[in-house]
């Protein structure tokens, strides 16, 4: 095959290129043979290696090898570590207010991890209701579809929805692309934030969505930890980013609600 990873292996790279060279030097010895229905069962670490060590894409086939050069032009966005996560913050205010390490003592936690970023939920809240049996329309939005609450703790109804807003301002290099994904302790109690990105050069104060999906009430607690961030970086800058194309969530602040 030729310099190409085809689509069905790319989508099952998603290690560091660091990572990759140090994984190709531990397993320079050993040329193992993959076929294509395994691929998807490669997930682990372990599998990642192999893959990164410069194995066959083939049944026993030479012509699938895939060399180093074209293993990493596919891995084209590795994941950030705390030590970047950290510098950015200090020296270009990525994060604010920025905390150095994990809160934890008496709250859900948040603040600088090994991959990542645990962000607050502002005591803010915008929950849904049906008290006026508004039509939720996402061009046409109707005050009167939630009920503002704002405290340190906020209930949100079975089966219900809400809207808030991070304690922490951002603003993200004009490379990178930030994912947002829930925090495990309230997935475990069925409340669910909804994946989102964060693009190039988008800035300001992070609108979330927390559904929550049980039958029973749920609480969540305004000034504690409510999400994690994850940074990718691209293999270059974008030729037109989130600030160039003046996005109409650019500089939110406050709880936002959905804009045309």
């Amino acid at each position: 095959m030729g310099g190409k990873l085809p689509t069905w292996a790319v989508a099952c790279v998603c290690e560091n290129v660091h990572e990759a060279r140090r994984a190709r030097k531990r397993y320079r010895s050993q040329r193992q043979s993959v076929n294509r229905t395994n691929w998807f069962f490669l997930s682990d670490i372990g599998g990642l290696h192999e893959l990164c060590s410069g194995i066959y894409l083939g049944p026993s086939n030479p012509s699938f090898r895939v060399s180093e050069k074209a293993l990493e032009s596919s891995l084209i966005m590795p994941i950030k570590s705390d030590k970047w996560i950290r510098r950015m913050c200090e020296e270009h205010n990525m994060i604010e207010p920025f905390e150095v390490g994990q809160v934890r003592e008496g709250v859900i936690s948040y603040g600088l991890s090994s991959y990542g970023y645990d962000i607050r939920v502002s005591p803010e809240f915008k929950v849904f209701t049906n008290v006026h049996n508004a039509i939720v329309d996402p061009k046409n939005f109707d005050d009167r579809s939630f009920v503002d609450v704002n405290g340190p703790e906020c209930i949100i109804p079975p089966n219900s929805f809400a809207l808030a807003r991070t304690e922490e301002y951002f603003r993200i290099p004009r490379d990178v692309l930030v994912v947002c994904v829930g925090k495990s302790t309230y997935a475990r109690c069925g409340l669910i934030v909804n994946v989102t990105p964060l693009e190039p050069t988008w800035e300001g104060y992070l609108t979330l969505e927390i559904s929550n999906t049980t039958p029973l009430p749920a609480k969540v607690y305004g000034g504690e930890g409510i999400a994690q961030l994850l940074f990718f970086e691209g293999d270059e800058e974008p030729e037109i980013a989130y600030a160039d194309r003046k996005g109409k969530y650019m500089k939110q602040i406050g709880v936002t609600l959905p804009k045309m």
